[in-house]
């Protein structure tokens, strides 16, 4: 590490991370979910389309995963995390300039890719710089995510009354390059990190297929609430509700990483992650089974709360497991589970969203049941941890 990265206090990597995680997902990727009801009013957009294009922004994640995978360097790339965040920024410039769908899904395509690569990046620099101190501070950390959701969720909230869809893209863009900017310092892992070899890890295959499993499912349901949630409340409540809830997601999701890692102290893991998938499952579910504004935003806290708090006792989890190459695998499990959710539920759409919102639930439900599997005599006592690689080991992706 060098003296400009070590003179930097391990609070200012947090927010820069942070910064970066709202630029490259609350905003960047999220902010498509509010907007969506307006392009279905103000642009024309039918539903089919906007679970088209939610896919290809979930196929350009995958893509920004596996890069990540086959090209581990990416995500110790300062440059890379640099252009990404340009690029990003552009594809919301340029949203509102057509109204030709295929150049809307190139543009979403792209935004997955830099997306994914930003993630990793701000990720591995978060934990990397922030190994040996506080958890929680990490947990703030990853929290950008739901700041992000929230602050771009406010943002399109107000310009419903005062502007247009177009609008609302122009906006989001100048959301994120005031994060982009207040990240741009941020630097990334500049040494590979190792996982080493646990005795017995054949073993532990069990636990990492269960964990795998609940995953993938989780994003199979998860994306269906984040990319619907809104819509499908603007169906059955008054107009600011939607966005509202929206707003509340992104509140909710801002200091639950914290929580989590805090309630892991006290209960196991395994344990922490069937909980918050009932809970997910029950947020999922309640505003297609009760109609109203408290309905709505209960439901909204309940997802919030869970979504982020389920994929960093994931990550956590098979970090733990020493499986290799654990969090790049987990990371693309759950992207294709984000690709399949929008595709399954498309031919549920022609009615509403109800249906579509009950099956996330039920999918976020069989993750549970992975889930309590996997806590099934769970191997609580493995304490090998990330080390640097030297230039005779075998170096693995880990963003831990």
């Amino acid at each position: 590490m060098t003296s400009a990265q070590s003179a930097t206090s391990p609070r200012t990597h947090a927010v820069q991370a942070g910064a970066a995680l709202a630029a490259s997902m609350g905003i960047g990727r999220f902010v498509y979910t509010p907007i969506l009801p307006l392009m279905h009013s103000q642009a024309g957009m039918s539903a089919s389309l906007g679970a088209t294009l939610a896919t290809a922004n979930y196929v350009g994640y995958l893509i920004g995963a596996l890069a990540g995978i086959f090209i581990p360097g990416v995500v110790r790339s300062a440059a890379v995390m640099r252009t990404s965040l340009v690029v990003l920024i552009a594809t919301l410039v340029l949203m509102p300039t057509t109204h030709d769908g295929s150049i809307w899904f190139v543009l979403r395509l792209v935004a997955g890719v830099a997306s994914a690569l930003v993630f990793m990046i701000a990720v591995s620099a978060l934990h990397a710089h922030l190994r040996g101190t506080s958890q929680f501070l990490a947990g703030w950390g990853f929290g950008g995510v739901g700041l992000g959701i929230a602050l771009s969720g406010v943002l399109v909230f107000v310009i419903r009354f005062v502007g247009t869809w177009s609008t609302a893209w122009l906006a989001s863009a100048a959301l994120a390059v005031v994060c982009a900017v207040a990240a741009w310092g941020l630097t990334p892992e500049t040494r590979p990190i190792i996982t080493p070899d646990a005795p017995g890890t054949p073993s532990l295959q069990r636990w990492f297929t269960a964990l795998f499993i609940s995953y993938f499912l989780e994003g199979i349901g998860y994306i269906i609430a984040g990319t619907f949630l809104v819509a499908a409340i603007d169906l059955a409540a008054p107009e600011w509700v939607g966005s509202g809830a929206w707003i509340v997601v992104g509140l909710a999701a801002f200091p639950s990483c914290a929580l989590w890692a805090w309630l892991s102290l006290r209960w196991s893991r395994p344990t922490l992650l069937l909980v918050a998938l009932l809970i997910q499952a029950v947020g999922i579910a309640l505003p297609a089974v009760i109609g109203g504004v408290g309905p709505a935003l209960i439901s909204a806290f309940l997802f919030g709360v869970t979504f982020l708090g389920i994929g960093s006792i994931v990550l956590a989890i098979g970090a733990h497991l020493q499986f290799p190459r654990a969090v790049a695998l987990l990371t693309a499990g759950y992207s294709v589970g984000q690709i399949l959710g929008p595709l399954v539920v498309t031919p549920l759409l022609r009615d509403g969203y109800r249906d579509a919102l009950l099956l996330g639930a039920a999918v976020v439900l069989g993750a549970g049941v992975a889930a309590a599997a996997l806590r099934y005599r769970f191997p609580s006592d493995l304490d090998a941890g990330p080390r640097t690689a030297t230039s005779n080991e075998k170096v693995v992706f880990d963003v831990r």
